[in-house]
């Protein structure tokens, strides 16, 4: 990414921070953070990884209100905040990184090698 769509992206990372908790009250989410905006180049788009933490609602039906019922408002909000020609298209998705992270942590450590007794000079070999 070229530095403006960086700067273009964590722009619309914090202008999506209000509409976002406001959201997660209002349908009992828990609390929801953007934790990467991806734009493209053309700042056309934006690919909005989100995370859904506690609460009653699962991060899929939370996307899904997201993207049926709150799309306009949440569009409307960024085109106040961010100044831009054009307001970027949004795509929302479930960051299932730290899933994935921790599902790797529980194999690494279920393979982890025991010590073993072989680093420890035995009294058999000769000093």
């Amino acid at each position: 990414m070229s530095i403006r769509t960086e700067r273009v992206a964590g722009e619309v990372q914090k202008a999506l921070a209000a509409p976002l908790a406001r959201i997660a009250s209002e349908i009992n989410a828990g609390f929801i953070s953007v934790t990467e905006v991806r734009m493209a180049a053309d700042l056309q788009l934006a690919r909005v990884y989100l995370s859904v933490f506690g609460g009653r609602c699962t991060p899929a039906e939370a996307l899904t209100h997201i993207e049926e019922n709150e799309m306009g408002r949440i569009r409307h909000h960024i085109a106040k905040a961010v100044k831009l020609r054009y307001v970027p298209q949004l795509r929302f998705y479930i960051d299932d990184s730290l899933d994935r992270a921790l599902r790797i942590n529980a194999i690494l450590d279920s393979v982890k090698p025991t010590e073993e007794s072989s680093d420890e000079p035995s009294g058999d070999e000769a000093p």
